[in-house]
Protein backbone atom coordinates (compact mmCIF):
# COMPACT_ATOMS: atom_id res chain seq x y z
CA UNK A 1 0.00 0.00 0.00
CA UNK A 2 1.42 3.46 -0.91
CA UNK A 3 0.62 6.90 0.59
CA UNK A 4 0.47 8.34 -3.23
CA UNK A 5 4.43 9.37 -2.83
CA UNK A 6 6.39 7.65 -5.69
CA UNK A 7 8.58 5.20 -3.61
CA UNK A 8 7.48 5.50 -0.21
CA UNK A 9 5.33 3.24 1.69
CA UNK A 10 3.00 4.27 4.17
CA UNK A 11 2.91 4.77 7.25
CA UNK A 12 5.77 7.35 9.19
CA UNK A 13 9.05 8.57 7.90
CA UNK A 14 10.76 6.94 10.70
CA UNK A 15 9.81 3.31 10.14
CA UNK A 16 12.36 0.53 8.97
CA UNK A 17 13.26 -0.41 5.85
CA UNK A 18 12.06 2.65 3.88
CA UNK A 19 14.00 4.62 1.00
CA UNK A 20 16.20 7.08 2.65
CA UNK A 21 15.88 6.09 6.02
CA UNK A 22 18.77 6.12 7.77
CA UNK A 23 18.37 4.22 10.74
CA UNK A 24 16.76 5.17 13.90
CA UNK A 25 18.07 8.12 16.10
CA UNK A 26 19.44 7.82 19.02
CA UNK A 27 18.24 9.83 22.33
CA UNK A 28 21.10 12.23 22.96
CA UNK A 29 21.92 14.10 25.82
CA UNK A 30 20.95 17.39 26.01
CA UNK A 31 23.15 20.70 25.08
CA UNK A 32 23.41 23.03 28.45
CA UNK A 33 23.78 26.77 26.49
CA UNK A 34 23.78 28.78 29.43
CA UNK A 35 27.20 29.12 29.81
CA UNK A 36 27.37 30.37 25.71
CA UNK A 37 27.25 34.36 26.90
CA UNK A 38 28.55 36.08 23.71
CA UNK A 39 28.12 39.73 25.13
CA UNK A 40 29.58 41.04 28.51
CA UNK A 41 27.73 43.11 30.40
CA UNK A 42 28.27 46.43 31.66
CA UNK A 43 31.96 46.66 33.27
CA UNK A 44 31.86 43.55 32.63
CA UNK A 45 34.20 40.80 30.56
CA UNK A 46 33.09 37.85 28.71
CA UNK A 47 33.48 34.68 31.07
CA UNK A 48 36.87 33.43 31.80
CA UNK A 49 36.11 30.04 30.71
CA UNK A 50 34.45 30.60 27.61
CA UNK A 51 37.25 29.62 24.79
CA UNK A 52 38.04 27.09 27.16
CA UNK A 53 35.97 24.90 29.54
CA UNK A 54 32.77 26.13 27.93
CA UNK A 55 33.77 25.44 24.08
CA UNK A 56 35.07 21.95 25.50
CA UNK A 57 31.85 21.21 26.95
CA UNK A 58 30.13 22.09 23.99
CA UNK A 59 32.10 20.36 21.68
CA UNK A 60 32.03 16.75 23.69
CA UNK A 61 28.12 17.34 23.90
CA UNK A 62 27.86 17.84 20.15
CA UNK A 63 30.25 14.90 19.33
CA UNK A 64 28.64 12.59 21.50
CA UNK A 65 29.37 8.95 20.60
CA UNK A 66 30.37 6.57 18.67
CA UNK A 67 26.50 5.95 17.51
CA UNK A 68 25.82 9.15 16.60
CA UNK A 69 26.32 9.73 12.92
CA UNK A 70 25.23 13.30 12.70
CA UNK A 71 28.15 16.48 12.91
CA UNK A 72 30.89 14.95 10.81
CA UNK A 73 33.64 17.28 10.92
CA UNK A 74 33.48 18.33 7.40
CA UNK A 75 29.60 19.21 7.82
CA UNK A 76 30.37 21.60 11.00
CA UNK A 77 33.29 23.03 8.60
CA UNK A 78 31.23 24.35 6.04
CA UNK A 79 28.93 26.43 9.13
CA UNK A 80 32.37 27.79 10.32
CA UNK A 81 33.70 28.48 7.23
CA UNK A 82 30.50 31.03 6.18
CA UNK A 83 30.48 32.46 9.79
CA UNK A 84 33.78 33.38 9.37
CA UNK A 85 32.97 34.92 5.71
CA UNK A 86 29.76 36.77 6.90
CA UNK A 87 32.33 37.92 10.22
CA UNK A 88 35.08 39.29 7.30
CA UNK A 89 32.12 41.37 5.71
CA UNK A 90 30.95 42.58 8.63
CA UNK A 91 34.25 43.57 9.87
CA UNK A 92 35.13 45.14 6.30
CA UNK A 93 31.99 47.35 6.55
CA UNK A 94 31.02 47.91 10.12
CA UNK A 95 28.72 50.40 8.90
CA UNK A 96 26.56 47.59 7.16
CA UNK A 97 26.02 44.87 10.18
CA UNK A 98 22.13 45.85 10.02
CA UNK A 99 21.82 45.04 6.33
CA UNK A 100 24.24 41.65 7.01
CA UNK A 101 22.25 40.62 10.14
CA UNK A 102 19.16 38.96 8.38
CA UNK A 103 21.70 36.57 5.91
CA UNK A 104 23.89 36.01 9.24
CA UNK A 105 20.82 34.54 11.23
CA UNK A 106 19.81 32.55 8.10
CA UNK A 107 22.33 29.84 9.45
CA UNK A 108 19.65 28.90 11.67
CA UNK A 109 17.82 27.86 8.44
CA UNK A 110 20.94 25.94 7.24
CA UNK A 111 21.30 24.38 10.34
CA UNK A 112 17.47 23.29 10.73
CA UNK A 113 17.72 22.09 6.80
CA UNK A 114 20.85 19.97 7.93
CA UNK A 115 19.46 18.67 10.42
CA UNK A 116 16.08 17.62 8.42
CA UNK A 117 18.70 16.00 6.12
CA UNK A 118 20.43 14.03 8.62
CA UNK A 119 23.58 15.92 8.35
CA UNK A 120 23.84 17.74 11.88
CA UNK A 121 21.88 16.26 15.06
CA UNK A 122 19.51 18.67 17.45
CA UNK A 123 22.54 19.43 19.27
CA UNK A 124 24.35 21.06 16.86
CA UNK A 125 21.57 23.39 15.47
CA UNK A 126 20.69 24.48 19.49
CA UNK A 127 24.42 25.54 19.82
CA UNK A 128 23.88 27.33 15.94
CA UNK A 129 20.40 29.23 17.89
CA UNK A 130 22.09 30.05 21.32
CA UNK A 131 24.97 31.78 19.35
CA UNK A 132 22.93 33.71 16.59
CA UNK A 133 20.23 34.78 19.35
CA UNK A 134 23.11 36.42 21.00
CA UNK A 135 24.37 38.15 17.98
CA UNK A 136 23.13 41.82 17.84
CA UNK A 137 26.45 43.79 16.95
CA UNK A 138 30.09 43.47 15.46
CA UNK A 139 31.38 42.47 18.45
CA UNK A 140 29.34 39.56 19.43
CA UNK A 141 29.77 37.73 15.71
CA UNK A 142 33.22 38.02 16.28
CA UNK A 143 32.75 36.30 19.77
CA UNK A 144 30.67 34.10 18.24
CA UNK A 145 33.35 33.20 15.36
CA UNK A 146 35.83 32.74 18.33
CA UNK A 147 33.80 30.55 19.93
CA UNK A 148 33.16 28.26 16.86
CA UNK A 149 36.90 28.32 16.41
CA UNK A 150 37.64 27.12 19.92
CA UNK A 151 34.41 24.44 19.49
CA UNK A 152 36.15 23.09 16.53
CA UNK A 153 39.63 22.82 18.43
CA UNK A 154 38.08 20.43 20.93
CA UNK A 155 35.50 19.14 18.32
CA UNK A 156 38.40 17.68 16.49
CA UNK A 157 39.75 15.82 19.59
CA UNK A 158 36.42 14.47 20.24
CA UNK A 159 35.94 13.61 16.71
CA UNK A 160 39.51 13.26 15.15
CA UNK A 161 37.70 11.01 12.00
CA UNK A 162 34.73 11.71 10.61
Amino acid sequence: MTNGRRGQAGGSRTGGGERGDRGPRHHLPRLDTSGIRLKAGDGEALPADLFDDIARSTAKTVAGDERNQANKPSQIRQFYDELVMWEEKARAAPERFDELLPFIRMLNAKAAYANGRRHVDSNFVDFIACCLGQVDDYQTLRNFKLFFEAFLGFYKQERPTG
